[in-house]
């Protein structure tokens, strides 16, 4: 491809004379549109270039320069748009991703304040994983043009990766603040007078030193956009000369380059869920070798300066067995059967948070809830049992932890129930006077750390039962592995992970372990396991049977309607053939074959429902999943279930572009049915699926149908503080009188996602109403602007507007993504300012859908 990036020939803006540039610049242009038609973009681009640089004064004024290139071309900057974006994506797909941004960099020095390149240079800054860049690029965007719809809805989208959302909940939790505040106190009048902030987030511990009288803060955080919105903090708050910001990793400060010497005091809450998956341990080691002062030993006294510490000082962590059938589902398949679906004994489905020997070291081995607010709660079918304390001002002991064997812990079961997780949850001692709990039964801005159980035989314990597991902290986890029952009626029921633990007889005697062993050799040895590892979500949908019914049914009317009589006497035939054993296999017919209906899923991730379509007769179902350990599984199940050979088709195979999936099954064929991906599991809508539904439409052959065929959208008014707390920071009062929230808050979204309604902390003010109508057949129905108008039930405060949808397979038969089998969340319009209201008043909602985004106003 040619040079796109053209040297001026020097003193060609002036040597020339006007006439002979303008000469020259319309030859470019001309040159320019020539490539364009031949499709040449790199030459297109490197053309437009050029006609830049030969009059290099149309850079320096906007207004001069979009009118003097107006008059050679009036299209001049959409054209150089497009040419841009089309040899963007060229160098994208060569993977020459220096040569990308190198254009993006030399366009925005022509065009700096255009709100379209802004958004497209930060949509491929985020696909490259540069988030923080990105960022940069789609907040100027919005501040360029704050109706750009595109724009705004990138950074809603990036933002809760830069700034995650519990960053406003800790911020508002004022108990939090409160405590740590006292001890970091207590700390720097006791004498730790130099002070280094690890993950210092938005400045605040750095802040709390630096009121309490520490002659040197230093803070250091990894992530560009927190380092930069603790420096506005610091700046803000009038700190910024006490208080040092390093953008940087601890484990990479220096003594003196960073900082002039060991420090006295480190605080920090590098602690995640599970305590250890933030690298506090690896952090704290190397502080301890490098940054701070040594300890003070038991009994010595003198000066606090002359001696390090660290706040927190120690923690134990806690744990409890229990049964939640919404941790069930969503980590265990629970199901056999899906649809008339069989699932085969050798396909084990597992979810990421799955904890075994076998399991990626590199995976979080637990997932996180709140408890208190899990839909439907949960039953505690153990006490409360110590699992582990560590101490943070000891470095022998946090160096042991990642080499310490694991433990074995057994806990007496107290209650009947089905086993479904261990939760633990942790105490922090910050001193011997100060402590923070994040136990499910406290009120903290805290989740829970949950481990799912799998692999037992019965997951059905009774007092008397023992749970037994091991304990270890391992990769800067904490793992707890091998969970099993050990039986009142002294069998010990065995995990599959558990069969490579070297020391199972301290369990029990000989004769039971060897019992124990027996029983797990019961498969066939001939039979090949396939692990299918499903996200969270994915096993949530494997579970919902209405969804899967549904999608049955819609499907047979369809395909019903297109072959009536072929229809049914394939489907007897494939009902025949269900009920035949593996050994004679389906039956071989002689006769002619009618030409196949073609059916094909766009879902994302993991589906069932090609297999499904697959049983409805004369039907090619095509699956569009790309992991090869989902096609496995999935060609596992056909076979269990007896369908010839090469019946399901992975689509992806047969696409040369997989940016392209939406195109006809072969040349002279049209789809029958076209299954789309309405719905995010977060509670949103998905991106773009407007426009795949407009080029679905053109798709389908007379009578096909997508599905779902269309969307209605339904939402009511709430008063919720929990939302407007986790959404953004209130004032300064949480915040112990600093001036944090403007700043933070420039990164709130105004949606809220991954929402449970149904124990959402709130109280609703109206009763449920349609909000939008989303029609995926019938475009014309859809309205871009609409009023709603609401009627006030209960007196309160607006503060938000939670939505769900009704997504209608046809007239008949629909999904609720707020009912309580969904797999998909719900999400809430969080309002910056809240709304008084009163009994009988009517509010007026603004509705408005462009492309995939929608958004909702009050209007009073």
């Amino acid at each position: 491809m040619p040079n796109s990036r053209p040297r001026p020939r020097r003193g060609a803006g002036s040597g020339a004379g006007a006439p002979g540039r303008d000469e020259l610049v319309s030859r470019s242009l001309q040159s320019a549109e020539h490539c364009l038609g031949s499709q040449d973009f790199g030459t297109a681009y490197a053309h437009y270039l050029l006609v830049l640089s030969l009059a290099p004064e149309l850079k320096d004024d906007v207004k001069v320069r979009r009118a003097l290139l107006s008059q050679v071309d009036p299209l001049f900057c959409e054209t150089f748009q497009y040419t841009l974006f089309r040899w963007a994506e060229e160098l994208d797909a060569l993977s020459r991703t220096q040569d990308l941004l190198g254009c993006y960099e030399q366009a925005l020095e022509l065009f700096p304040d255009d709100e379209v390149i802004c958004n497209s240079m930060g949509e491929h800054l985020f696909r490259m994983g540069f988030r923080d860049e990105a960022a940069g690029y789609f907040h100027k965007a919005v501040k360029l043009n704050p109706d750009f719809s595109d724009a705004k809805e990138n950074f809603y989208r990036v933002a809760n990766w830069l700034v995650e959302r519990w960053h406003f909940i800790m911020l508002n939790d004022t108990k939090r603040n409160t405590i740590y505040n006292a001890a970091i106190q207590k700390a720097v009048c006791s004498g730790s007078k130099s002070v280094l902030d690890i993950g210092a987030g938005t400045g605040i511990l750095s802040m709390f030193a630096r009121k309490a009288g520490a002659h040197s803060v230093y803070a250091c955080e990894l992530s560009k956009t927190m380092y930069e919105l603790a420096c506005d903090v610091v700046a803000a708050n009038k700190m910024e000369e006490g208080v040092k910001l390093l953008h940087m990793k601890s484990l990479d400060i220096k003594i003196p380059k960073h900082i002039p010497e060991r420090v006295s005091l480190v605080v920090t809450e590098t602690v995640d869920a599970g305590l250890f998956g933030e690298g506090i341990v690896e952090s704290l080691i190397h502080a301890w070798e490098h940054l701070l002062l040594q300890p003070k030993t038991k009994g010595e006294n003198g000066n606090c300066e002359k001696y390090g510490k660290v706040i927190p000082a120690s923690a134990v962590i806690f744990g409890m067995a229990v049964e939640c059938a919404e941790i069930r589902r969503h980590h265990r398949v629970g199901v056999k059967d899906v649809a008339g679906i069989c699932l085969p004994t050798n396909v084990k489905f597992q979810s990421p948070a799955y904890s075994s020997v076998d399991g990626e070291e590199t995976i979080e081995p637990y997932t996180t809830e709140k408890m208190s607010r899990v839909p439907g709660g949960y039953l505690a079918l153990t006490e409360c049992f110590e699992i582990m304390t560590v101490d943070f001002n000891n470095l022998q002991e946090l160096k042991s932890l990642a080499t310490k064997k694991p433990e074995k812990v057994g806990v007496p079961v107290i209650k009947e129930g089905m086993l479904d997780a261990i939760v633990v949850w942790f105490v922090l001692q910050l001193d011997d006077e100060h402590s923070l709990s994040t136990s499910p039964s406290e009120e903290t801005c805290w989740e829970q750390a949950v481990y799912p159980v799998h692999d037992l035989a019965d997951y059905w314990i009774k007092p008397g039962d023992q749970v037994m597991m091991e304990v270890s902290c391992q990769d800067c986890y904490l793992r707890i592995q091998s969970i099993s029952v050990y039986h009142s009626e002294h069998e010990m029921e065995v995990g599959k992970s558990f069969t490579r633990n070297k020391d199972l007889l301290s369990f029990g005697n000989e004769a039971e372990l060897c019992s124990a062993l027996a029983n797990l050799q019961t498969s066939k040895p001939d039979v090949v396991e396939q692990i299918c590892v499903l996200e969270s979500t994915e096993i949530a949908l494997l579970n919902n049977i209405p969804y899967h019914e549904g999608f049955k049914m819609a499907m047979e009317k369809v395909l019903s309607s297109l072959t009536p009589e072929k229809l049914g006497q394939a489907m007897d035939t494939q009902c025949q053939n269900n009920e035949m054993s593996c050994e004679n296999g389906p039956s071989n017919s002689h006769q002619s074959t009618p030409e196949p209906l073609y059916v094909l899923d766009v879902s994302e991730g993991f589906s069932l429902l090609p297999v499904i379509a697959g049983t409805l007769g004369r039907v090619k179902p095509y699956s569009s999943v790309e992991k090869d350990q989902h096609r496995a599984t999935l060609d596992l199940i056909c076979e269990a279930s007896h369908f010839p050979k090469d019946t399901l088709e992975f689509w992806l195979r047969h696409v040369e572009d997989e940016s392209a999936v939406l195109q006809r099954p072969k040349s002279d064929k049209l789809w029958s049915i076209i299954i789309l991906d309405v719905i995010e599991p977060s509670g949103l809508i998905q991106q773009e699926i407007m426009e795949k539904a407009a080029i679905s439409r053109c798709l389908l052959q007379s009578g096909g149908k997508i599905f779902p065929q269309y969307v209605l959208m339904f939402g009511l008014l709430v008063e919720s503080q929990t939302l407007l707390e986790e959404s953004a920071v209130q004032g300064t009062e949480r915040t112990l009188g600093f001036n944090i929230a403007p700043f933070i808050n420039q990164f709130q979204v105004p949606i809220r996602v991954f929402l449970d309604l149904s124990s959402l902390p709130c109280v609703p003010l109206s009763k449920p109403v349609e909000l939008l109508r989303l029609d995926l057949m019938t475009p014309y129905l859809n309205t871009s602007n609409r009023e709603v108008k609401v009627r006030i039930c209960k007196s309160g405060q607006v503060t938000a507007i939670p939505f769900w949808y009704h997504m209608y397979l046809d007239d008949e038969i629909r999904l609720d993504t707020s009912n309580e089998a969904s797999h998909w969340k719900q999400a809430a319009v969080v309002l910056d300012n809240p709304i008084q209201v009163e009994m009988g008043d009517e509010l007026a909602l603004n509705i408005q859908h462009h492309k995939s985004n929608v958004s909702i106003t009050v209007k009073q």
